[in-house]
């Protein structure tokens, strides 16, 4: 089994869509199918994570602890949160607080280095569809990681130089 030293992953995470803009203000499911903390944690990506590799795992507020355990039940040690701060986009998802943040937890597992320092951990981007990430963390990964064997787990397009897995990739798109 071929094994990576760079796992970009964005598991889809156990929530509601919050309300509908015209509606009684009831949650709604998401449009595509979500994993509980188990079924996560219980991934076999030991199996695919090369002795000296790094990982980057999209964690949301609700589940941040849990992200935590999720990395280590993976075989990586938690080291920095880092946090995409979104412009605000109407009610969206969120109770008391509307959401306007998610976090990437960087992890480590053995000793691969890093190539290059990156002197912030919040980084302000756009929004684009409900749950896809700017493409911009990408360039970070490879800054930071360097130009690795890498793969993106719940991917939704394929990315040049990436390996990707999940069930909305499209087969017909490929970013450079």
């Amino acid at each position: 089994m071929k094994k990576y030293q760079i796992i970009y992953a964005d598991p889809p995470w156990d929530v509601k869509a919050g309300p509908g803009w015209a509606s009684s203000g009831k949650s709604r499911d998401l449009v595509y199918p979500t994993m509980t903390i188990d079924s996560i944690k219980g991934m076999p990506i030991e199996s695919i994570a090369a002795k000296d590799s790094h990982l980057y795992l999209w964690l949301i507020n609700k589940y941040i602890p849990e992200g935590y355990a999720i990395a280590k039940n993976w075989g990586f040690r938690p080291i920095c949160l880092l946090t995409w701060c979104k412009p605000p986009h109407g009610l969206g998802l969120g109770g008391a607080f509307v959401q306007t943040t998610e976090h990437l937890l960087f992890c480590r597992r053995g000793k691969l280095k890093t190539q290059s320092r990156i002197d912030t951990t919040w980084f302000e981007c756009q929004r684009h569809r409900h749950s896809e990430k700017p493409h911009f963390f990408r360039d970070i990964i490879r800054t930071v990681s360097g130009d690795l064997p890498k793969i993106e787990l719940f991917a939704r397009d394929r990315v040049f130089g990436w390996d990707v897995w999940g069930n909305e990739v499209k087969s017909d798109v490929i970013l450079k």
